[in-house]
């Protein structure tokens, strides 16, 4: 029987500390008067889980050795990830309030040179995943056991220099490294079906050498689980396809192209987002 992951994914509801990341979120959100409100919130459970359980990592030591690579390949989707870094101790939650700000270190896309906790600035996408390939073999070279995560979006599975990676991992076999796809299907102009079709996914990472898993992405346990299993270094290299909703908790959002990015947000709006999440 074939698992509906888009009806889970649609289905699933927030828990507590879903609800009060995605009130940060706003925070965000509202201080800046702008941002991409989608992306953040497709990928806000796995962001979760890997910080919370997964990462070997220290907020007191952001350049931690032995710690754990993230890497946010899809840098518009940033507001996820600055929530749960503040969350988790590496800058001060009152800082979210000053995203986009002049004098701010949170700016639309994160930025290594500022920020405590980024391993590599991102913003134009499809270099992520070449960018954490490196990292992979850094560790392997080095003879150190630390892993790599790469977040993708599904929309930046249209760049070429994606596969172009992807062929490298495999060929190493670079077993430490895990692909994740936020597969929300949808892009900033519109549904992935429309405008360049990415079935059969999991096939086509499996045509090119990867450990295939999928997971409904707002499901924190599975997340869990799956991005936590033990890896052989020297094996495949996985890609776990992480299916999700764009905007994702506030209905009014949800699926909607018009909530990718807002250049400019009113007061009102974020009143009635607010009203959606109520923690």
């Amino acid at each position: 029987m074939t698992t509906n992951y888009v009806e889970l994914a649609n289905k699933i509801a927030l828990d507590k500390r879903s609800r009060v990341l995605r009130s940060m979120v706003l925070d965000a959100l509202e201080g800046g008067g702008r941002g991409h409100l989608g992306p953040a919130l497709s990928l806000l459970e796995i962001v979760r889980a890997l910080y919370d359980s997964v990462l070997n990592h220290d907020p007191s030591n952001p350049l931690l050795v032995s710690r754990d690579r993230f890497v946010l390949s899809k840098g518009h989707g940033c507001l996820g990830l600055f929530t749960v870094l503040a969350d988790h101790g590496y800058f001060p939650t009152s800082e979210l309030r000053g995203f986009c700000g002049f004098e701010s270190n949170l700016g639309g896309h994160p930025e290594r040179a500022t920020l405590p906790g980024i391993e590599f600035s991102t913003g134009a996408l499809g270099h992520g995943l070449s960018v954490g390939i490196g990292m992979a073999m850094a560790s392997r070279l080095r003879n150190e056991k630390w892993r790599t995560f790469v977040l993708l979006g599904d929309g930046e599975l249209n760049e070429g220099s994606v596969w172009e990676g992807a062929m490298h991992a495999s060929q190493h076999q670079l077993g430490a490294l895990t692909v994740i796809v936020d597969f929300n299907r949808m892009q900033a102009s519109g549904d992935i079906d429309s405008i360049v079709s990415l079935a059969p996914l999991a096939a086509k990472w499996e045509a090119f050498g990867f450990e295939v898993t999928e997971v409904n992405g707002h499901d924190v346990e599975q997340l869990t689980e799956v991005l936590g299993n033990s890896i052989n270094p020297h094996g495949k290299p996985r890609v776990v396809i992480a299916h999700t909703v764009k905007g994702k908790g506030f209905v009014s959002a949800e699926n909607s192209t018009a909530w990718h990015h807002k250049a400019k947000i009113a007061k009102d709006e974020i009143s009635s987002l607010r009203a959606e999440v109520a923690v």
